[in-house]
């Protein structure tokens, strides 16, 4: 297994929920995908279920080292949990092959790690071949 890029990311909760609780803001829309919203919004804290798919998302660019571009974006890069609440990043075929002819790989994975605290919110994701 060779590692093809890895990427890292914090989040202050509380930013997070002030930009959340803002009621005309279109940022949950822009950022969150329907199925994590709909995750999210069944945790008795959702501000932190939020923040780590947000430092997931940022982390996952971070490791492609090319950053937001066209077809890159938020609402395209979902993060979901398994049957045993393993998280995992799912991407569209434009990211997948973006991927592929980045890295130069037919087959690649995305390891996803996420935790939390009182404050912060942290995700580290490592792409390997």
């Amino acid at each position: 297994m060779a590692i093809l890029g890895t990427g890292i990311d914090i989040v202050e909760n509380y930013r997070l929920k002030e930009i959340l609780l803002k009621k005309k803001s279109n940022f949950k829309k822009k950022i969150f995908t329907l199925n994590e919203v709909a995750y999210c919004e069944k945790k008795s804290n959702s501000i932190s279920c939020y923040a780590k798919r947000f430092a997931a998302k940022e982390a996952f660019v971070k490791a492609l080292g090319i950053g937001f571009r066209k077809n890159i974006n938020f609402i395209n890069i979902e993060v979901a949990n398994n049957t045993y609440g393993k998280p995992y990043i799912s991407i569209n075929k434009i990211i997948a092959n973006k991927i592929k002819t980045l890295f130069k790989v037919k087959k690649f994975n995305i390891l996803l790690s996420i935790s939390d605290e009182k404050k912060y919110s942290i995700a580290s994701v490592i792409i390997t071949k």
